[in-house]
């Protein structure tokens, strides 16, 4: 099959792999219609963090090709979505609706021969991992393939950023990035009922697509520089609820200092090298929570039929499409930021 390999600080390549096969009871083989290339992934496309010739991506949905004798989530012919975390579903941890942090689970794209850019996928743990799409797959359009799309990650994991901060009607919500997750963050704070939403954001293209999710606002400054915008737009007291949603050091640092005192920053960007003044935190009342995803439980709670019935259109943010042979061109894309997010297409229906 054809799968997306590393090949060192910003060189992918699309090489034939072996086709994965079943090699435990609780495993699904997903012939992949569409993946994609994660913000996430930039970091070690940047600064080869992670072995080379190994296979990449977490985030695909396909149709079902084969089950180990233990699957019962789905059949072959299915159509699913392949959350980012895969996970037992039986564990305390998954009951508690943190499958992303299941012990007994991990993450696609982090083992060589589990990478979702691909044509073929091994999925395990699949029935407390996948998620089944009902109705009929071979009548969604393109533009419903891709918003399903990002129910593997993206917009579970904006929401992962409004659910942890609270965002309630009424509230006036900061969302940190303008990426995919960001642009996400903002159709949550919007589905969960905030009034004003200020998008943080210095391109034109992706400020568009936060007015249409449901920005009110856009802030173009960084740093110290942010701080103040944000506070004189709030009368000195900062936002009722912050959705950081980049990772970087700077953007966690001016999320925390924008919040009212007594609200939550909400965090899912990949950390790196961030700081937190907990005593700052701790006499302004200020909570940070967050992490990666529980991708599935958002998508049974709601999330898949709302995009089913066409209440939101989360697939706006690909805004370029390349093949598995245009590998390095997808994730050049990306990295110029010539695109919010490069969808590959594997596969048909």
């Amino acid at each position: 099959m054809k799968a997306a390999v590393f090949k060192g600080v910003k060189s992918m390549a699309c090489e034939e792999r072996p086709k994965p096969v079943i090699t435990q009871p609780s495993d699904a083989i997903i012939r992949v219609v569409r993946a994609c290339v994660c913000g996430s992934d930039l970091w070690f496309y940047r600064d080869g963090g992670r072995p080379v010739n190994t296979q990449t991506g977490h985030e695909a949905i396909g149709v079902v090709e084969s089950i180990g004798d233990d699957v019962t989530v789905a059949k072959p012919g299915d159509f699913v979505i392949v959350p980012f975390p895969f996970s037992c579903g039986t564990c305390p941890v998954c009951k508690a609706g943190f499958e992303s942090c299941c012990p007994h689970g991990g993450y696609f794209g982090s083992d060589d021969g589990m990478g979702c850019q691909a044509e073929y996928l091994r999925v395990p743990e699949a029935n407390g991992t996948l998620v089944t799409v009902p109705g009929d797959a071979s009548t969604f359009d393109d533009a419903m393939l891709a918003s399903l799309l990002t129910l593997s990650d993206v917009m579970s994991t904006g929401y992962h950023a409004a659910a942890s901060a609270e965002v309630k009607p009424g509230d006036t919500a900061v969302v940190f990035g303008d990426g995919a997750v960001g642009l996400c963050g903002v159709l949550s704070a919007k589905l969960c009922g905030a009034e004003r939403i200020i998008a943080m954001s210095r391109h034109a293209d992706r400020q568009a697509i936060a007015r249409e999710f449901g920005a009110t606002d856009i802030v173009e400054e960084r740093g110290d520089d942010a701080v103040a915008r944000v506070l004189d737009m709030t009368d000195g007291y900062g936002a009722d609820a912050v959705l950081e949603c980049v990772g970087s050091a700077q953007s966690n640092d001016t999320a925390m200092k924008v919040a009212r005192a007594g609200a939550i920053v909400g965090r899912v960007g990949l950390p790196h090298g961030v700081e937190v003044d907990v005593p700052g935190l701790f006499y302004r009342n200020v909570g940070l929570r967050g992490g990666p995803a529980p991708v599935r439980t958002y998508d049974l709670q709601g999330l898949l039929g709302k995009v089913l019935d066409g209440d939101i259109h989360p697939g706006r943010v690909f805004t370029a499409e390349f093949t598995l042979d245009d590998i390095q061109a997808a994730y050049e894309a990306m990295d110029e930021r010539r695109t919010v997010k490069s969808l590959l297409r594997v596969s048909e229906v």
